[in-house]
């Protein structure tokens, strides 16, 4: 059985009790057990379940970052991106070791509510500051109000800024885009990933994360199914998944494996390599040459 759980970062969690429950909610959250601990000292913000798709859409609209959105995204993610808290983990771990005092700022483009900067403050040292970037800002509201509910001390910036035309990169030894990419239009990727790579110091590394592309078709097909199976097991019912994908369509755009690759080397990035695989979705670290 599946039952909703109203906590600070949501999902769907199996119980058989609520004594489990209660165990599941102090070990198993999307927040590092330092943040969950200094939540349970405050009230937490009201959580919102994820319903955007849940009625009928009687006039087909592209899917948005807007306040809609912003107020469930947590939920949404969670349920909807498999591993997501332990892909946030390893994006922190990760950065911890490219991240050093006085070498340079971490961004997180497309920084959304703030999860991974929220990961990356338990592993990077406190004196490097975190600059968070995205295009909606509902989102970034969000993001302020957790950072500071968490008593984020580190010094941090959130700038409101489209990663297709005007964003500003410099100094930085961290670049993280995490799950964004897909969601930039395909003709601006490439200037988008030139302006890291430049902004990056030398030895410096972008770890990106994207939805992707099998190599071949008939697999392709099969990683849909099984990753629609996992949201109906996360309680996304047939007409949530179908309107979603729907939205998403013009929206969301992903790449091969093969195919970002190539675009990170022609960007000027060097060596590349994969931190993480599930069906379709993949982490990479590209480092500077």
């Amino acid at each position: 059985m599946y039952e909703y759980t109203p906590y600070f970062v949501l999902g769907f969690v199996p119980i058989a009790s609520q004594q489990k429950l209660k165990a599941f909610l102090g070990n198993c959250s999307n927040l590092p057990p330092q943040n969950r601990q200094a939540m349970d000292k405050q009230n937490p913000p009201v959580p919102f379940k994820d319903e955007v798709f849940k009625d009928e859409v009687t006039k087909a609209f592209d899917f948005k970052f807007g306040e809609k959105v912003a107020n469930v995204f947590d939920d949404m993610v969670n349920r909807s991106v498999p591993f997501y808290e332990e892909m946030q983990r390893m994006i922190g771990e990760i950065a911890a070791d490219h991240a050093r005092p006085g070498g340079g700022d971490v961004y997180d483009l497309g920084c959304s509510t703030g999860t991974t900067m929220i990961y990356m403050n338990q592993q990077v040292d406190p004196s490097v500051r975190f600059i968070g970037i995205d295009d909606s800002p509902e989102m970034l509201t969000k993001c302020r109000t957790k950072l500071e509910h968490l008593g984020f001390t580190r010094p941090f910036d959130l700038k409101v800024a489209d990663l297709g035309s005007d964003v500003e990169i410099s100094d930085a030894s961290v670049v993280i885009l995490c799950l964004t990419l897909q969601f930039v239009r395909p003709i601006h990727r490439e200037r988008l990933l030139k302006k890291i790579v430049d902004g990056l110091k030398p030895g410096g590394i972008l770890i990106l994360v994207e939805k992707i592309l099998a190599e071949e078709s008939t697999y392709n097909r099969d990683f849909i199914k099984y990753y629609y199976n996992m949201k109906r097991r996360h309680a996304y019912s047939e007409m949530e998944i179908s309107q979603k994908r729907e939205a998403l369509e013009n929206v969301l755009i992903p790449y091969k494996l093969s195919e970002n690759i190539l675009m990170l080397k022609e960007a000027g990035f060097g060596h590349c390599e994969v931190f993480f695989k599930w069906y379709n979705f993949s982490g990479l670290i590209a480092e500077k040459k």
